[in-house]
């Protein structure tokens, strides 16, 4: 509403100007150029100080204890040369004594603290290397190898962590990975530190398998599941917005993309998917690995909805997943995702405090770098229990007032004492949009205002709005005015609208482009500053239509289960093609043992497991990794792989239709333009 009122106040304005009844040029003289930090942006960024107490370094002793190795340089390729991760990219750190001013400071000291990259001793049998990925590795030694946690984003990451270990540490056999939780950073890079054919039978139990001599790979309940629809269902669209979050298009640097709040950004390698030997369905469930006790503690629906904590009594060791971290966390993630519970995020943490914070006496994770010391230790959990906490309930209060998430978003701030804690700072998360998270788990997208019911697309109300302004040229000389006296917000929003009506405004784009970079100058949030940068450099040069290879999601389509191929068949699917036809086809896996009639209604797939018709239209029998062929129109592999009875063309009918997006290639779609 508040936008609203705003325009139509200017539209006002401009009625009541005679001037704007005569067309004419902005003359506005502006650039494609990056900026630098304006005095406003300058003056915002040098307040932070006072607000922050940078004497306190504990968080950087953190980050650098237990260092061990590192190279002087990292900077991993690939064998063409592209540069797959990088912490030489961020040397310019290095070159300044306090923060430029086109950064927020506290983003500035966390950037610092992930630009610590090296192998690390956790304690006497626990190692991490941290800064080769956005996430860390974590080896525990035991009798006679290693258990790995969690295995980084890329296959070339991962192998470059396991080079440095056993570099300095010795080379040991893996005898279990287990991943903490269901995002591809967490399970990536996989094929870097096992090979797939020495994956543990999962038909056996936890014993039979660590006994046989193959690699159990152990995961929280869910993880498959979540895993895949995270990255398939919505893979593309996440993928793109991706770009946004991550700052993948962004260059390194004190105007471009610094630190992500939990590391320095997404490695750009292979992404390997292997499913699990082993679930663990039950918080203190107990399993002993080469001569290591692990207690296992489910967290689902924190920050993966599947998640587990494990607890190592034996180093007094309490591993967090990515349930705490060096900064604030994310309730919603700008990338896309399901919303997470903060109420029970806090319980969970709670929980672990109740369970082991007596006897902790060290805690570390899949980012960020640990903590030392039984109070230390519980400080830190209750601390971040209570942030989760405080935005859940708060914004509760809020929405029981009457307030709407966009109004919410701008009232709620944490109380001050958690708000100077240097681990729940907003680097990743942020109080404002973590916020609205909890208003859309409670109450939808809808804030009860039926006039919000059913808007008008965005180019067609920017196009309205543009017909009654009037004169766009006294609108960007009005909005080049509200630049010039620092409302950065205000500007991007008629800007962008003026852009939504018309992508060709030259002057609209760059105006919009401007204030959009002093907002990510202003950002501590390092997810915020990149949206806003990546907006900027889409306005000034277009869209770049480049996709993170990161995002490719073949080997996770083909670990779907058959129902949720065919409903990620669904998805891809032209139902507008299909929008004419009624068919029954029956589905047989000998390989799965599985059968399953798929009724093709209106363009609706529809999927009975465990049934087939008497009167199909068309059968197909063949192995489940066929439906893959099926899936990307593999005419050749479907030809062999498949045998067809009754109407053959209509499955070609719905494999020529499987079209409506890449499957394996990019989706660049517009973001910041129609």
């Amino acid at each position: 509403m508040k936008r609203i009122t705003a325009l139509l106040l200017t539209a006002a304005l401009l009625l009541t100007c005679t001037a704007c009844t005569q067309a004419g040029k902005a003359n506005l003289g502006l650039t494609a150029e990056v900026k630098p930090a304006t005095d406003f942006t300058a003056k915002s960024n040098a307040a932070v100080y006072d607000k922050l107490d940078f004497n306190d370094k504990q968080e950087y002793e953190f980050a650098t204890r237990g260092l061990i190795d590192a190279p002087e340089t990292l900077e991993l390729k690939d064998k063409e040369g592209n540069i797959l991760w990088s912490q030489e990219a961020y040397a310019f750190l290095d070159e300044y004594e306090k923060a430029p001013d086109s950064v927020n400071p506290s983003l500035w000291e966390n950037t610092k603290n992930n630009h610590v990259y090296g192998l690390f001793e956790v304690s006497d049998g626990i190692y991490q290397v941290r800064g080769y990925d956005m996430a860390n590795l974590t080896v525990v030694k035991g009798d006679t190898g290693w258990i790995v946690f969690d295995t980084l984003m890329s296959v070339e990451c991962s192998q470059a962590a396991m080079q440095l270990i056993e570099k300095n540490l010795g080379k040991f056999p893996v005898k279990a990975v287990i991943i903490s939780h269901s995002h591809a950073d967490h399970f990536g890079g996989i094929a870097g530190v096992m090979e797939e054919a020495d994956k543990a039978d999962p038909s056996l139990s936890i014993e039979e398998q660590l006994a046989s001599g193959k690699i159990p790979v152990i995961t929280p309940e869910g993880f498959t599941e979540h895993s895949v629809k995270e990255n398939v269902y919505a893979g593309k669209g996440m993928g793109r917005r991706s770009n946004y979050q991550y700052g993948v298009l962004l260059t390194p640097g004190v105007t471009g993309k610094l630190a992500q709040g939990i590391g320095m950004g997404q490695s750009t390698g292979t992404v390997s998917f292997f499913t699990p030997s082993y679930e663990i369905r039950q918080t203190g469930e107990t399993v002993t690995i080469d001569g290591v006790e692990l207690e296992f503690q489910l967290t689902p629906g924190t920050e993966a909805p599947a998640e587990m904590n494990t607890w190592l009594p034996q180093y007094k060791a309490l591993w967090l997943a990515e349930n705490c971290n060096g900064t604030l966390h994310n309730l919603y993630t700008l990338r896309g995702a399901e919303v997470r519970d903060g109420a029970a995020w806090s319980s969970y943490l709670t929980e672990a405090i109740s369970r082991y914070g007596k006897d902790v006496a060290v805690s570390f994770q899949s980012h960020n770098w640990p903590h030392w010391g039984n109070a230390v230790v519980n400080d830190y959990l209750v601390n971040t229990a209570a942030v989760y906490k405080y935005i859940n309930d708060q914004t509760l209060t809020y929405i029981n007032q009457g307030y709407t998430s966009d109004e919410i978003s701008n009232m709620i701030e944490l109380p001050e004492a958690l708000n100077k804690i240097w681990y729940t700072r907003q680097y990743y998360g942020t109080v404002a949009h973590n916020a609205k998270a909890v208003y859309q788990k409670f109450m939808g997208w809808y804030d009860s205002n039926p006039v919000n019911l059913n808007p008008l697309t965005p180019s067609d109300s920017a196009k309205k709005w543009v017909e009654y302004l009037g004169d766009t040229d006294k609108v960007l000389q009005m909005a080049k005015e509200d630049f010039d006296k620092g409302e950065y917000q205000w500007v991007a929003e008629v800007t962008n609208t003026l852009v939504f009506a018309d992508p060709s405004n030259t002057d609209a784009r760059l105006l919009c482009a401007d204030a959009l970079e002093q907002l990510g100058y202003q950002a501590e949030s390092g997810p915020w500053r990149n949206e806003y940068l990546t907006a900027a450099q889409e306005l000034r040069h277009g869209n770049a239509n480049f996709t993170a290879s990161t995002k490719s999601t073949g080997s996770m389509i083909k670990a779907l289960s058959a129902p949720m191929l065919f409903d990620y068949m669904a998805i891809v699917m032209d139902k507008a093609a299909l929008a004419d036809y009624d068919f029954i086809m029956n589905v047989s896996l000998p390989d799965v043992g599985e059968q399953h009639m798929l009724r093709v209604k209106n363009g609706v797939i529809l999927v009975y497991a465990n049934t087939l018709s008497e009167e199909a239209d068309v059968s197909i029998t063949c192995p489940k990794d066929a439906l893959f062929a099926i899936l990307t129109n593999n005419r050749e592999t479907v030809a062999q792989a498949v045998r067809v009875e009754g109407r053959a063309e209509l499955l070609a009918l719905m494999m020529e239709h499987m079209n409506q997006f890449p499957i394996n290639g990019t989706n660049p779609f517009n973001i910041i333009e129609p």
